[in-house]
Order: structure tokens, then sequence, then C-alpha cells
């Protein structure tokens, strides 16, 4: 359980992770933090766009639409293993989510089935947005994932996590696929590989 790191931070350690890193408009001030507190933090959600081409997913997430504002998220991992950042601090990524899964993320234990949406996400996670249109064909290059991996890895680094703080939105809220295309324990293999080593 942690205070969010500030904006700054957030931008190094992407960078200190040799992540390309894209600052989209006034990303430091754009969220939702009018709606309800940001923080305490404690893991990284992933999600696939269900979207086409990096400009207009970019733009998505940064804006959002009339039944869900921006942002939608921290970071929007483009296909080509670009992070663009458009917003920090509270974000419309999570919704409610399972109470039981937010206890094992915090004492990172293997996560239970996520059978109920009673309590809210966007408080407790960082959340990235993957460009992909999620239908499991959308090929995920190598190079966006190793960019998710190294994403993620660089949050749980500042806080101290292990990947077992790193979850999929298909883990938090029933009804969710998100992301589809590659396991998330996969992803998490990836994550604690990146850790072993120094950023």
């Amino acid at each position: 359980m942690s205070a969010p790191m500030s904006a700054d931070r957030f931008l190094a350690a992407l960078r200190a992770e040799e992540l390309t890193v894209v600052e989209v408009g006034s990303w430091r001030t754009h969220n939702r933090n009018h709606k309800g507190p940001w923080g305490p933090v404690n893991g990284v959600m992933i999600h696939h766009t269900v979207t086409r081409g990096a400009d207009y997913t970019v733009e998505i997430c940064r804006d959002g639409y009339s039944e869900l504002p921006g942002p939608l998220c921290h970071g929007v991992i483009t296909k080509d293993g670009e992070v663009h950042l458009v917003g920090y601090g509270r974000a419309n990524h999570a919704g409610a989510g399972d109470a039981d899964v937010l206890a094992a993320v915090v004492a990172e234990k293997a996560l239970p089935p996520d059978r109920q949406a009673n309590t809210d996400g966007n408080r407790h996670f960082y959340g990235f947005e993957c460009e992909n249109l999620g239908d499991g064909e959308d090929p995920w290059p190598e190079a966006q994932l190793d960019a998710i991996a190294r994403a993620a890895a660089a949050i749980c680094r500042f806080h101290g996590w292990t990947a077992r703080s790193v979850i999929g939105h298909l883990e938090w809220q029933p009804g969710k696929i998100d992301p589809k295309g590659f396991t998330m324990s996969s992803m998490r293999e990836r994550v604690a590989e990146r850790l072993k080593s120094d950023a």
C-alpha cells in the first residue's frame, strides 16, 4: 500500500526502463481527481483498447467519450512499443471490481476468481491501455509486449512490489475479457524477469 509517485518520478521510472515515452499535452494534471481520491495505490492494471491506429487510440484514451470521460488510463502502449502518457491521477480505467482480488494484490498472493464489483479500482491501480482490437486475432508485437512488461516493472520497482501486483482487467471486474491475446501469467513472468535486473 503506497502513495502514488509524483508525475515526474513516474516519467523518470519509465525512462529508466529504457522505454520510449511520449508526453501528450498537459498529462501531469489531466485526471478525474474531483470524483474521488487516487491512492493508496496497490498495483498495475493492463487493458486492451478495442481500437486500431496509434493516433486514434491515444486520442480516445486521453479524451474518453460521452459515457466515460478521459483520461481512460495513465499510459497508452501502442503496437510499436511507445508509451504515450495521457493522464496522471485518478483515471477511468479499472471501474468497480472484487475486494477479494484487491486483498490478494495487496498481499501479493494468487488471485481468487473475480465474482463481485464492490470496490473502486480507479483509486487503487495504475492503468495502461494497450492498442489492440481484443478479438484474439489482432497480433501483439514483441515490442509492445516488452513495453508492457517494462512499464509494469517500472512501477513495481519504485514501490517495491513483485510481479504479483500486475493484473489484467479480466482478473478484476466480472465480465471483462481484456487483455485478450496473451495470458496475464505470461506477462507476470516477463515482469518478474525484468525485476531481477537493475533498471
